[in-house]
């Protein structure tokens, strides 16, 4: 699987999702502009001593991203989505894309793939704006490793 971050905020969201992605074999993709440095201290401390275990990749746009990967099949996680993350067919190479933790993805981003905006349900309720970053790429990777298999894990 390949996790796609587009503009991370905070470097301890990141962490984590790089520890995720370590254990789960999946693949990090760091797009644009980062609200940290790669370096960070909060970073490599949420990443813990898996830093080794992670294929971690950075691109200039999604842009890039997507001529890199003409063929791939992205799914956007988005509050506003068309259909659950649970009711989607995953592929062992899939890309989960989500956006920056205030603002979420690029309103052109959503319109343009309407069709593959997926969301995690929550409550009805004006405060409950989402989920933390790195629980949101837990939950969704965590149902498409299981619909594939959970491939190469024990």
């Amino acid at each position: 699987m390949h996790i796609v971050l587009f503009e991370p905020e905070i470097p301890a969201n990141t962490g984590n999702v790089a520890r995720t992605c370590a254990v789960t074999g999946s693949t990090l993709h760091l797009v644009g502009k980062l609200g940290f440095s790669t370096d960070d201290r909060q970073l490599k401390r949420a990443g813990l001593d898996y830093w080794h275990l992670l294929d971690i990749r950075y691109h200039d746009s999604l842009e890039d991203l997507w001529s890199l990967y003409p063929d791939g099949v992205f799914h956007y996680v988005e509050t506003e989505g068309g259909r659950w993350y649970n009711e989607v067919a995953y592929g062992p190479n899939d890309f989960l894309v989500f956006g920056k933790e205030t603002q979420g993805l690029p309103r052109y981003v959503v319109e343009a793939h309407a069709d593959r905006v997926i969301r995690i349900p929550m409550i009805d309720h004006a405060a409950a704006r989402s989920l933390n970053l790195s629980n949101a790429v837990a939950v969704v990777l965590f149902e498409a490793l299981r619909q594939n298999g959970f491939p190469g894990m024990v």
